[in-house]
């Protein structure tokens, strides 16, 4: 059967959840731990590698070697040299499935960070008031690298026999006049949330994580919180840490809880609730599957 059409706004739903740091329901163990019993870690593939949340995931797994050999896709050299130029890491454009065939060979598992990026109008000024207007470059819009390119990236891995995939989008994808899809007409979380729609369907174990407002902070300071529908969005949690977005899509590797499962992602503010450690129960307490 197939599930809800990323083109309509599904019926709201119950309230999102806080995580509770003292839930625990035992499960099979996840990816890293099932190889690792294998006798080798699971080789992770980050897309997306050079932007500011794809650069902590591939960090944060290069630290963790003895659970994980990493692996980075950019789509210039000089992305490439912006996270330290390593062999592991691959030049590729996702809108060409040939380019990225070498990065995704013989990969466990697959973190999709790709997205496209607006640009702003030349000439727009803050004194004059008003608002900036964006574009995407020819080539570069959302229906380009937010559904053919996630959705090469997605192909790709599946022919491999991936054994999962961790795709982070965005909340606001159930409103079709979301402020968003106002940027350059792109239609981003459109875009975004038919991809969504066709990684579910694919058969390949998934997460699928649509996080809030993205800030450059520290992570591991709040507690986080997950819902679904984006019931988030009417609260005043709506935002999340980078960092804490990237420390969830590796934790999403470790335990089968965060097999086929979608959410939203937020967290309270530092200094509010207990900082979130007990990732297990994260994804026990989440029955989304879109």
């Amino acid at each position: 059967m197939r599930l809800s059409s990323p083109f309509k706004a599904p019926p709201l739903r119950p309230p999102c959840h806080r995580v509770l740091p003292s839930m625990r329901v035992p499960r099979r163990a996840g990816l890293a731990v099932s190889a690792s019993a294998a006798g080798s870690p699971p080789t992770v593939l980050v897309t997306g590698a050079g932007g500011r949340t794809g650069q902590i995931v591939y960090k944060k797994l290069k630290e963790r070697a003895d659970q994980f050999v990493a692996r980075g896709l950019v789509r210039t050299p000089d992305s490439k040299g912006k996270i330290g130029g390593g062999d592991d890491v691959f030049i590729g454009d996702i809108r060409d499935p040939g380019s990225i065939a070498p990065a995704i060979d013989g990969i466990d598992a697959l973190i999709i960070l790709t997205s496209g990026v607006p640009k702003m109008k030349p000439g727009f000024d803050p004194s004059k008031g008003g608002r900036p207007e964006f574009y995407f470059e020819e080539g570069s819009d959302p229906e380009q690298v937010d559904w053919i390119g996630q959705k090469n990236q997605i192909d790709a891995a599946k022919s491999i026999g991936v054994k999962q995939i961790v795709l982070v989008g965005s909340m606001g994808g159930t409103d079709i006049n979301h402020p968003l899809n106002k940027l350059g007409n792109g239609n981003i979380l459109v875009w975004k949330r038919k991809a969504e729609q066709y990684l579910a369907d694919s058969g390949v174990p998934y997460t699928i994580i649509r996080a809030g407002g993205l800030q450059d902070k520290d992570g591991g300071v709040r507690e986080l919180i997950v819902g679904k529908d984006d019931e988030i969005l009417k609260t005043e949690t709506k935002t999340i840490a980078r960092a804490d977005v990237a420390e969830v899509c590796i934790q999403a590797l470790l335990f089968e809880e965060a097999k086929f499962k979608a959410f939203d992602l937020a967290s309270k503010p530092e200094g509010e609730g207990t900082p979130t450690t007990d990732f297990k129960s994260v994804f026990a307490q989440i029955a989304t599957r879109f």
